[in-house]
């Protein structure tokens, strides 16, 4: 009898036990055997842990991150809701100022909706899901501390736990270890040129408290309140309630050099009212604060060009944060870690892993939900002053200009609104805002004068203030 032939399985080793890192683990799982290495131990239950500096911080998850998730882990987002999360309708669940001082109405015709939780609730629910998969390993306290090759093929990562070093051996290597990632060193070492970076920074510092949610709000469907800052007034300021599970509200203020909020106590209140428009002030001035502030500055943008790299290892790829990592305040960063796992499923159901050329293949496929959130981020800050030291390139003034007048449109016309929300939530590219749902209206110009204050019912505004 003739013996069987045993097909090898493909490995995989993901460096970083980050939502990026669990799910590019989702997206691997129907073609290889999947290891995430972890340099921390991972809490069992919805709590803060090490490497999320924003965690503490206001999260949400545009309706594109929403697909994502589901298509990569189906049931996710119901999941996290029944756990307490929202989908919250965008703009009807939310009262939201704009960059250019323009109080968006709040349409209901549009399809968005978005994820809101905390950070802990998500990456619990993340984690428990993706680590129950029979196919992915977790090793813990486990630090990478380089590569293991040449600059034509990446064949494993060496990794520290305790007091051994070992050798891990994988078919494909991912980076997810975020923003602090030595990947542009590793690859330096193995001979390959060094990589382009560019950073935008606007110096925003963010300062967060959590507050009990009044009592009233609890009843009713409570929306977001959100003040955006504006870039033409530097220092540019601004806040977010979101209302999360077990009756919380997180706040979050917002400052650019000059205008930065700080962890004083006596301080926060003052700072909301002292916005533009005071109204998130007006609404915690007499709610019951929930445990100290939490204050981050690292908040820069700094994207990696690996896509651009004249020569890139086969076997290694890097993900997420690691390639870039973007102002908090537009809540890109889970959407883009979402898409980018989707982007590899989709090239390796093609192309099995081990091929040569795959992984060049995988990081271009990468960079495309990262350019486009990078492209919107940048074009606004860019703009403030000492943001940067290379001048924002004729694609990122030309989209930030043509965002303002969209936001402007938008705020006034409900096709003009979903259209501006389709590339928001990186759902649809920035060519959609040239489409004549937005540049009809546009040309056309508003029938209304623009909204003169936040368009709460009396009813939220009275719960609110109770």
């Amino acid at each position: 009898m003739a013996e069987k032939t045993v097909t090898r399985r493909p490995t995989a080793v993901v460096i970083g036990g980050s939502a990026t890192g669990l799910f590019a683990a989702a997206a691997l799982t129907d073609f290889a055997d999947v290891t995430v290495i972890e340099r921390d131990r991972l809490p069992d239950r919805p709590e803060p842990r090490r490497g999320v500096p924003q965690a503490r911080h206001a999260h949400l998850v545009w309706s594109g991150g929403v697909k994502a998730f589901d298509e990569l882990l189906p049931g996710l987002t119901g999941e996290i809701a029944a756990y307490g999360g929202r989908l919250v309708h965008i703009m009807g669940d939310m009262v939201s100022r704009a960059p250019n001082e323009v109080w968006f109405r709040r349409f209901t015709a549009t399809h968005h909706r978005n994820l809101v939780c905390s950070r802990d609730l998500l990456d619990f629910v993340l984690r428990t899901r993706v680590l129950a998969d029979e196919r992915i390993t977790l090793r813990q306290e486990a630090t990478a501390l380089d590569l293991e090759g040449d600059a034509t093929a990446v064949t494993g990562v060496r990794i520290r736990t305790n007091d051994d070093e070992s050798t891990l051996r994988a078919d494909l290597i991912i980076d997810a270890s975020g923003r602090g990632s030595r990947a542009p060193q590793w690859l330096t070492a193995l001979g390959a040129p060094s990589i382009t970076e560019r950073e935008v920074n606007a110096g925003v510092a963010y300062a967060t408290r959590l507050y009990a949610a009044p009592q009233k709000t609890r009843d009713i469907n409570f929306p977001l309140i959100n003040v955006q800052a504006n870039p033409a007034k530097a220092p540019g300021r601004g806040g977010i309630i979101l209302p999360i599970e077990e009756n919380r509200w997180i706040v979050t203020l917002s400052g650019t050099r000059g205008g930065e909020p700080t962890d004083d106590p006596d301080a926060f209140v003052d700072f909301a009212l002292s916005l533009d428009d005071p109204i998130i002030g007006e609404f915690i001035k007499d709610a019951e604060p929930l445990g100290t502030i939490t204050t981050t500055r690292a908040t820069a943008n700094r994207r990696r060009y690996y896509e651009q790299a004249q020569l890139w290892p086969d076997g290694f790829l890097v993900l997420g944060d690691a390639i870039a990592g973007y102002n908090p305040v537009y809540g890109h960063g889970l959407t883009v870690a979402a898409q980018c796992a989707l982007a590899v499923r989709n090239v390796l159901r093609t192309t099995e892993p081990g091929q040569p050329g795959l992984a060049r293949r995988l990081q271009r496929a990468a960079a495309r939900p990262v350019a486009a959130a990078w492209d919107l981020a940048v074009g606004q800050d860019a703009l403030y002053p000492g943001a940067s030291d290379t001048r924002p390139n004729s694609v990122e003034r030309l989209l930030a200009r043509f965002v303002d007048k969209a936001v402007e449109t938008g705020a006034r016309n409900p096709r003009a609104m979903e259209a501006l929300l389709d590339v928001m939530s990186l759902e649809r590219p920035a060519t959609r805002l040239f489409s004549p749902d937005m540049l009809i209206p546009m040309l056309v110009g508003p029938k209304k004068p623009h909204l003169q204050g936040p368009p709460l019912t009396e009813t939220e505004r009275k719960a609110a203030l109770s």
